[in-house]
């Protein structure tokens, strides 16, 4: 694959360590953590690299345009907001990394301005000629031909002016409230009969395509458009200037949860406080007349630091509508998932009967490979419409809008069956549906709680009570990845559905921790947190330490999405430095150094991003030649080990957790394409074999044998 070259966002002298560690010398080295906000910025540059790559078609590549500008709104919403509130409430003391927050701001602002330009310099410079060679056009107003103009004219009468709010700024119209990520045009007017200047301000309607097709395959700006038509927005006036404007605000959300039958109503209030968070990015046209920016600035209480001059057009997450066309000769094979061979048997009873598979075997499903619709969401709705089924009990974090999960769980209300769903209602920018979701079930009569005081429930559970001729019999799944139908086609995630009974006594004690006032927080086949998941890992590495020193096999695989907690990664350093072999798959932030002479030696560090996006946590340990694996909810965070309800299942079936095994080393091979991790903190692209077709070329194979 032909990949651009990316400068790391923070230069290696930045990351210098110390001369090799020595452990006669005691204390571990104070430098030995990379900063986690660095870290996350060279994950979209590595998102940006795969926009860059012409071996990825060329509308998947637009589509990682969308993906890089959507990740860097998030990060500026959240984790820069928060630099800049820790700064300001005077809780500026150094990270883990020994920076302090302002060093971290700085640096951070510096490196996303640095990609935010060969963002901006790919979608001009690569992406758009490459369009256009297929067919495909994005001009500009004075690009289209004066019929194309007459067309678009008459569309925008019809569909776009009766939506626009012309607001002006004078004493009597104070400067308008600008909403977060809203794309905006600033227009500088002036009156003929006084040749006296105004500012206005038009929103563009965020529920209208952006992007106008004036003729097939020509497409054009909705503010271009807009631009093209300000006399019939202020008939009588001359406009003098127009320029593009986007504001990004603070938009995490801060709820007390001291009174917790009141988390609900706290939540919908904090959501409208939302809207009015305070900025901290402000994105204009490069072109952008000074005096307007003045303006902009002051009227904004933003520092001039936290300006990005672009060539535009700006909001390039619209770049989705264009990843949409109908040209599959431009985007990934089409891949449709099929069900699971041990759940294939069953399809030809009517209707399938999930349960009667899972008496023979447990399950394990690794979507998109395998089908959610014919696993996961089948589980739910057979549950639902079974009348041997007695219970239903169910996590949910987010799902889709559309969700046939919720549709079940009502279902199964209304006739009678006890259904308990925990709805995490601070799921990130998901509030407002799941309010919705949770307030739908509860008028259906289901039991909807909100999870323990203090904790996210992040977990991923379901459990299902049938009565059957030899008894009450517990059905379970426990999974990596939520109970979204949309995500699962495109997220990489494992599920274990199983009737094991020491996992379904493990989940009927934790639904009542969860619901009640149970105390009750051993289990046996299950690692939670905050109460033992992070204790439960680090005994295992020490394991694998005694593994390794008594001669037996040893080793750690772990894949998750981010690994950021001091006390796992100084356990993984003591691992190394015992000689166990470590190999950790990190898509996104990862602040361990690997390969630190005498620190690290033995620890690897790869980073897979593709078509698929990789979301599903393993553990997997050597365990002196008798393997064991973990999948589960859990990255190895402070957040995720400490402030929320996390699980992670010990896989019963050796099958199983050999195959789960092989996956990772397979994964973490040299032959696989990835990025490698130094102890610097830079990533270097290593070509190989692509782990997500083999896995698509696997699932078809499978297929056809079945």
């Amino acid at each position: 694959m032909a990949v651009a070259d990316i400068e790391d966002p923070a230069s290696p002298d930045e990351f210098d360590v110390d001369p090799p560690f020595d452990p006669e010398q005691g204390s571990l080295p104070t430098d030995r953590f990379l900063d986690r906000e660095l870290s996350w910025i060279a994950f979209n540059s590595r998102v940006l690299e795969l926009a860059q790559d012409d071996a990825v078609p060329l509308l998947e590549r637009a589509r990682f345009l969308a993906i890089f500008a959507s990740n860097l709104d998030e990060f500026f919403m959240v984790r820069i907001a928060g630099l800049k509130r820790r700064i300001a409430a005077g809780v500026a003391v150094p990270s883990a990394s020994g920076l302090n927050p302002r060093d971290v701001l700085s640096r951070s602002l510096t490196a996303s301005l640095d990609l935010m330009v060969q963002h901006c310099a790919t979608f001009h410079d690569e992406i758009i000629p490459a369009l256009y060679a297929e067919g495909i056009e994005l001009l500009t107003w004075d690009k289209l031909s004066s019929d194309e103009q007459e067309r678009v004219s008459s569309s925008y009468r019809d569909r776009v002016f009766p939506v626009l709010t012309p607001l002006a700024v004078d004493p009597a119209h104070p400067f308008p409230y600008i909403s977060g990520l809203s794309l905006n045009l600033a227009l500088v007017m002036r009156n003929p009969d006084t040749g006296k200047d105004h500012f206005a301000r038009v929103k563009v309607p965020p529920i209208i395509n952006r992007w106008v097709e004036a003729d097939p395959g020509r497409f054009v700006p909705l503010e271009e458009v807009i631009a093209a038509h300000l006399d019939l927005l202020f008939p009588g006036m001359e406009v003098i200037a127009h320029h593009t404007f986007r504001v990004t605000r603070n938009e995490d959300l801060e709820v007390e949860e001291d009174d917790a039958e009141n988390l609900l109503k706290a939540l919908e209030k904090e959501l409208l406080r939302r809207k009015f968070g305070p900025p901290v990015r402000l994105e204009v046209d490069e072109t952008i007349d000074a005096g307007v920016l003045d303006l902009l600035v002051s009227e904004l209480g933003i520092r001039r630091e936290e300006v990005v001059k672009l060539q535009g057009p700006l909001d390039l997450r619209s770049l989705n509508e264009i990843a949409d066309l109908d040209r599959p000769e431009l985007r990934f094979e089409p891949f449709i998932p099929g069900t699971h061979e041990h759940l294939a048997e069953v399809e030809t009873s009517n209707p399938a009967d999930m349960f009667s598979a899972l008496r023979k075997r447990d399950v394990l499903v690794h979507h998109p490979y395998d089908s959610f619709a014919t696993s996961v969401q089948r589980f739910i709705e057979q549950a639902a419409a079974d009348p041997h089924v007695l219970a239903i009990k169910q996590t949910l974090y987010r799902t889709s809008g559309d969700s046939p999960i919720i549709d079940s769980l009502v279902d199964a209300a209304r006739a009678g069956k006890q259904v308990l769903v925990l709805v995490e209602l601070k799921a990130r920018f998901d509030e407002q549906a799941n309010i919705r979701w949770a307030r739908k079930l509860e008028r259906a009569g289901c039991h909807v709680v909100y999870g323990l005081v203090g904790l996210k429930t992040h977990c991923k559970l379901a459990l299902v009570v049938r009565d059957e001729p030899d008894g009450l019999r517990r059905y379970a799944h426990i999974g990596t990845g939520n109970y979204n139908p949309k995500t699962a086609r495109l997220y990489e995630d494992f599920g274990l559905l199983t009737a094991d009974l020491d996992i379904a006594h493990d989940l009927t004690d934790l639904f009542n921790n969860l619901s009640g006032f149970a105390q009750d927080f051993s289990y046996r086949r299950l690692m939670v947190a905050p109460a033992g998941l992070r204790d439960g890992l680090v005994e295992r590495i020490d394991r694998e330490i005694e593994h390794h020193g008594a001669g037996k096999p040893s080793g750690i695989r772990i894949k998750v999405n981010s690994l950021v907690d001091e006390a796992i990664i100084d356990k993984l350093y003591e691992a190394s430095r015992a000689g166990v072999q470590v190999d950790l798959i990190i898509r996104g932030i990862c602040t361990l150094r690997p390969g630190v002479p005498g620190l690290s030696d033995n620890i690897r560090v790869r980073s897979v991003l593709g078509r698929y996006l990789e979301h599903s946590r393993v553990y997997w340990f050597a365990g002196g030649g008798e393997a064991e694996a973990w999948i589960g909810s859990a990255d190895l965070m402070h957040r995720n080990l400490d402030r929320r309800v996390e699980v992670l299942v010990r896989i019963p079936t050796p099958g199983h957790i050999t195959f789960l095994g092989e996956l990772l080393a397979t994964i973490g091979s040299d032959d696989t394409a990835s990025w490698h991790l130094e102890a610097d903190g830079s990533w270097t692209r290593h070509k190989g074999a692509n782990i997500q077709s083999a896995l698509i070329e696997r699932a078809k194979s499978r297929r056809h044998r079945t």
